[in-house]
């Protein structure tokens, strides 16, 4: 029939419109059947045709209609499964009470036959359950025997055994137990329970054991290593594993979590009796405990590939169990370094060749931990000795206590230089690269970046060597200007770093690395420098000098460019206060020759090409220091801010730097203030009026250059700088020269604002003349209010009402118009 429909089906269309056709009538032949299908289920719920019957096959054929009704909410298999699990707990329940509660009143005789039956039964039962195909019932009843063995076993101990010791009596029954359940499950492959639980069963034996010998700590160690070391081996075993696998598919994997526990707990109780130890001797039971450690798992990780966690656990045993004998015989921070000594094995260990890929991985990520670990020590060590040298900074040029009384100490120098050498060499490994590269599916190459890990390692090992030169000339009692010089040497070795060309796309994290260094060490060295007048000089020249090399570097980073034009204006602006210093200047005067470095490069200017930006920030900040310096002093501060202004203004002649002029009128203003405010000069408007005048001329310009420029933008600030201090101080004035004058302008303003409708200039001048009439006939309008009866006002307020009410829609009116043609004023 097949065929012969395929060979009725050829027409002379072409494939793409038969596909169509085709694709039209398979979309009309699903429509028609789910109409018939809605019919059919309408039919059948309103009530079926006598003598009707289903045709065979149909109900199982027929799809389910939406809308039909909820189906079930728990599926047969779920339910019966939740039913088999409750019976089977409380079945427990039931066997663990009877064993505790009701034991005591039969003899030994039914002891047995209970005991005995009931348990025969429950693993008999299995059997015959498997073969008549009830699966789950079997895993429930199965379940409820292996727990009748174990009261068994407990019956068994109160009624023969009762003279033993419990814990080893509870570990031979739970190794007897383990034997039988796994011999139980051999006899019923088809049982998932008995597998799982001898498992579970075989981890208790040796630790029980060791308790029950009442043995030591590392003892039980070799008791926990022991257990696990067996659990590896049935997974690791084929016959085992595929035994395992065949009943449950969890059970393999379920071994492993036992083993991981365990494994961690025999390294924990190495660790600590290492820790505890006083000598070397005693350390030597602890550290045959680690190596234990170590070689299981190596051994795990080298049989399983995807057990990289293994290798980096015994890579952390491993280093315990070298470094265990030695720490008790050394101290202080030489401790640090026999750790680091025993961990950078594991690195070359991780770059060996016909090593498995997952032991290199686990391996090199412990020795990169302990190395990461002794790192961090090292440099904190480096870290406090360089900050204690800064104390200098609190007596500058005095007397100071020797370069050598904040020294780091000379393991962690050593310790910095390992772990920098171990990144360096690190950064090479092929393994580094590999484990920073995951593995890509076949396709295009995707676009070449930069490893994480050489990346990291290199920039580790730029950090970590520099804090170990920059702090070693501070434990070894040079003087202070070797020390100095020796900082300087550093410093410029991690800028020249910082400006080579970069080799490979993974050196760009150390040329940053090498960057911040040279830039912390700068900022080090040159407050370090202030012990003395001649260092303080020569570091900051120095620096200055070399931080404009690297600004002007074309072939160094962006970055480095900008940083290099930074210190350098620093440091010239450190040279300026030294001199002004080493010339008896007090340092609110250090701020008129601190304004010739933003000066000069202001001047500079478009000369600095791609570092403009950052040395005009760094100038800037010099600027706004020199003009904070002086603050208490107006005079001073007076000039300070006028200097600024004019430096301000003359950077702000450049097109592109336009913006600087309104920072050079503020700082005009501030000097005109500050002069007057000395001068002893109260009048408000000897501080407003030259505001408004400059307001009023950049309003003006503005107006010439754009006609359609609102008067509110162009002259509504500069008017109200003066009117508005001006009107509060005549509210506040008993003199009638302030409120003459202040109206006079006022009036002047307003009729300025008319003629050229402006409505800024005539709405706040109209409103201030105003305000100076009010102020002027409030005197007198209280004095006649109080020469009136007290009838008046009432009555005067009733007339006012009344008019306004008359003449409502005239006033409208007339708000209406006076609206528009304030709205026609610019």
């Amino acid at each position: 029939m097949a065929g012969a429909t395929l060979r009725g089906m050829d027409t002379p269309l072409p494939p793409a419109q038969e596909l169509a056709l085709i694709d039209r009538e398979l979309a009309h032949l699903d429509a028609r059947r789910g109409y018939l299908l809605a019919r059919r289920e309408w039919l059948l719920r309103s009530a079926a045709p006598a003598g009707w019957a289903a045709p065979a096959g149909w109900g199982a054929a027929a799809a389910p209609v939406p809308g039909a009704g909820r189906g079930p909410e728990a599926s047969a298999p779920g339910a019966q499964n939740v039913l088999l699990t409750l019976g089977a707990v409380l079945l427990a329940v039931a066997a663990l009470a009877f064993t505790l509660v009701s034991w005591g009143s039969l003899g030994i005789g039914g002891r047995a036959a209970v005991l005995a039956a009931v348990t025969a039964g429950a693993l008999a039962a299995p059997a015959l359950l498997v073969r008549r195909g009830l699966r789950s019932t079997a895993e429930s009843v199965a379940a409820v025997g292996l727990l009748l063995t174990v009261l068994d076993a407990y019956a068994l101990y109160a009624v023969a055994f009762t003279g033993a010791d419990g814990t080893a009596y509870a570990a031979g029954a739970a190794a007897v137990l383990a034997a039988l359940w796994a011999a139980y499950g051999a006899v019923l492959p088809r049982l998932a329970v008995p597998a799982p639980a001898a498992v579970l069963a075989v981890q208790l034996p040796l630790p029980l054991a060791a308790l029950a010998a009442e043995a030591g700590p590392v003892a039980f160690g070799w008791a926990l290593l022991a257990t696990a070391a067996l659990d590896g081996a049935l997974a690791a075993v084929p016959a085992c594993a595929g035994w395992l696998r065949a009943r449950a598919a969890w059970t393999a994997a379920a071994v492993w979590v036992p083993a991981g526990l365990l494994g961690a707990g025999a390294l924990l109780a190495a660790a600590v009796r290492l820790a505890a130890a006083g000598s070397a001797g005693a350390a030597a039971g602890p550290a045959l405990l680690a190596a234990g450690c170590a070689v299981l798992g190596v051994a795990v990780a080298w049989r399983f590939p995807s057990a990289a966690v293994a290798a980096s656990a015994g890579g952390l045993a491993a280093v315990a169990a070298l470094a265990g004998p030695v720490l008790p015989e050394v101290s202080g921070g030489w401790a640090a370094v026999a750790v680091l000594a025993a961990a950078l094995p594991l690195l070359g260990a991780a770059a060996a060749g016909g090593v498995p890929g997952s032991v290199r991985r686990g391996l090199g990520a412990a020795g990169a931990a302990v190395a990461s670990l002794v790192a961090l020590w090292g440099l904190a060590a480096a870290g406090r000795a360089v900050a204690g040298r800064l104390s200098v900074v609190r007596e500058a040029w005095e007397a100071t206590a020797p370069a050598d009384a904040h020294g780091p100490g000379a393991a962690a120098v050593v310790a910095l230089l390992l772990a920098g050498g171990a990144a360096w060499w690190a950064r090479r490994m092929p393994s580094l690269r590999l484990a920073a590269r995951p593995q890509r599916p076949a396709g295009p190459a995707p676009a070449a970046t930069p490893a994480a890990g050489p990346a990291a390692a290199g920039a580790a090992a730029v950090v970590c060597g520099w804090a170990a030169l920059f702090a070693a000339p501070l434990g070894y009692g040079l003087p202070v200007a070797a020390v100095l010089g020796a900082q300087l040497a550093v410093t410029a070795a991690s800028a020249l770093l910082a400006v080579r060309p970069a080799a490979a796309a993974a050196d760009g994290p150390a040329r940053a690395a090498a960057a911040l260094c040279a830039a912390a060490g700068a900022v080090a060295v040159s407050l370090a420098a202030l012990d003395g007048r001649a260092a303080t000089f020569a570091v900051l020249g120095a620096v200055g000098a070399g931080s404009a090399a690297v600004a002007a570097r074309r072939t160094a980073p962006a970055a480095v460019r900008a940083g290099g034009a930074v210190l350098a204006v620093a440091a010239a602006a450190g040279l300026v206060a030294a001199a002004g210093a080493l010339a008896g200047l007090s340092a609110p005067r250090w701020s008129l020759p601190l304004l010739a470095v933003p000066a000069a490069v202001a001047a500079a200017g478009p000369r600095l090409g791609r570092v403009r930006v950052p040395a005009e920030a760094a100038a800037a900040a010099a600027g706004v220091v020199a003009v904070l310096l002086p603050a208490g002093r107006p005079a001073l501060w007076s000039a300070a801010c006028a200097l600024a202004g004019v430096v301000c203004a003359g950077a702000a002649v450049r097109s592109e730097r336009r913006r600087l002029g309104w920072a050079a009128a503020v700082l005009g203003v501030a000097a005109a203030w500050l002069r007057l405010w000395e001068s002893g000069v109260a009048a408000v408007e000897a501080y407003t009026l030259p505001v408004t005048a400059a307001a009023l001329a950049v309003g003006f310009v503005r107006r010439r250059r754009d006609p359609l420029a609102s008067s509110w933008t162009a002259y509504g600030p500069g008017l109200a700088a003066t009117l508005l201090p001006s009107l509060a101080a005549v509210w506040g004035d008993g003199h009638w020269l302030r409120p003459l004058l202040l109206g006079a302008g006022a009036l002047a303003v307003t009729l300025a604002g008319a003629r050229r409708r402006l409505q800024a200039p005539l709405l706040l001048g109209g409103a201030c003349l105003a305000a100076v009439a009010v102020h002027e006939l409030a005197p007198y309008v209280v004095q006649v209010a109080g020469l009136l009866p007290r009838w008046v006002l009432p009555a005067l307020a009733g007339l006012l009402l009344l008019a306004v009410g008359a003449t409502y829609e005239k006033r409208l009116r007339d708000a209406r118009r006076l609206r528009e043609a304030l709205g026609r004023l610019v």
